[in-house]
């Protein structure tokens, strides 16, 4: 049963610079991030931010805590973050979206927002006043510690300052967004205001929707990447996936990415043209499937998103 987080973040939406410093300054020192009057110092940011830093570059398996008062980067974050990694400054916008799958991904203490708006919310606006019930409602399902509304409403806020670009008075953006990498994804729009469901007065509420595309930053290499991981993770004894599930299924890159199922498709034949993908596609008017025929490398996949060795192209 699944044990959700709707807080640690302590209401940041993570910036531009915390999650490459996470990784590379603990590459020089290991307990930094458990001494938070250092990790002040050393990191530039306030004792709250300290605790946020650490949660996102935790969530995002980018830093892991393998011993009490130790953190150290993963294995995907030292190859993408580290000094010499893939992407050290988050200066590809293919990084971006590796984040905001990883975010995606947790099957066990899943990020609530992340996890039912992206897979169960299937309304084409997102409106928060209709959305929290849901959520308290799906805490309350699966037997989760009840936070407070407040708690709830904190959370689902964060959710959209992660991906929407605020706006000033005058239409500046605001400093804070502009310090979260993921609204450069657009994954989430604001498409109007009106007035919330959930107050007496006269307080309005935006009003946001998927972007629903083809995504074609999200690249075939990147796609392969992380169709290869959702493999692995939810139907590791399955040698074959059908379109259905590659597009619609709990978890899966049409899912996360919000890519057609059309698009999808698209991708799937392409792939099968390189015989040494490791994949075969098979259309039939009733069940259109893909075909694992080999193990892939997810190291392998990983350096094809920045080398320009596609896999399939």
């Amino acid at each position: 049963m699944k044990g959700y987080r709707t807080a640690g973040h302590e209401s940041f939406p993570f910036r531009y610079t915390w999650l490459p410093k996470a990784v590379q300054k603990t590459a020089e020192d290991t307990t930094l991030l458990a001494n938070e009057d250092k990790a002040m110092v050393e990191l530039g940011i306030g004792k709250n931010m300290v605790r946020s830093l650490k949660f996102w570059s935790q969530v995002t398996n980018l830093i892991e805590s393998p011993e009490r008062g130790e953190f150290r980067a993963t294995a995907l974050g030292q190859m993408l973050l580290g000094e010499d990694g893939l992407d050290p400054y988050l200066e590809d916008i293919q990084t971006l979206w590796l984040i905001h799958w990883q975010l995606s991904r947790h099957s066990e203490s899943p990020l609530l927002a992340w996890d039912f708006l992206l897979n169960r919310w299937h309304e084409p606006e997102l409106v928060p006043s209709k959305i929290i019930p849901f959520l308290a409602k799906e805490l309350s399902n699966t037997g989760s510690e009840n936070p407070s509304i407040v708690t709830i409403e904190r959370h689902l806020d964060v959710f959209f300052r992660i991906y929407v670009p605020g706006k000033g008075k005058k239409g500046n953006v605001i400093e804070d967004n502009l310090d979260c990498p993921l609204v450069e994804l657009d994954l989430i729009e604001a498409v109007g205001n009106r007035q919330s469901r959930n107050t007496n007065n006269s307080r309005t509420e935006t009003i946001y929707r998927f972007r629903r595309d083809e995504k074609s930053d999200v690249t075939p290499s990147l796609f392969l990447f992380c169709l290869n991981d959702y493999w692995n993770r939810h139907h590791e004894n399955s040698d074959t996936l059908s379109l259905k599930e590659i597009a619609h299924g709990y978890g899966s890159p049409g899912q996360v990415f919000k890519i057609p199922e059309e698009a999808v498709r698209a991708r799937m034949e392409t792939l099968t043209i390189d015989v040494e993908s490791g994949f075969a596609y098979s259309e039939s008017a009733s069940l259109p499937r893909l075909e694992r025929q080999s193990p892939l490398d997810w190291r392998n996949l990983l350096n094809n998103i920045y080398i320009g060795n596609a896999v399939y192209a």
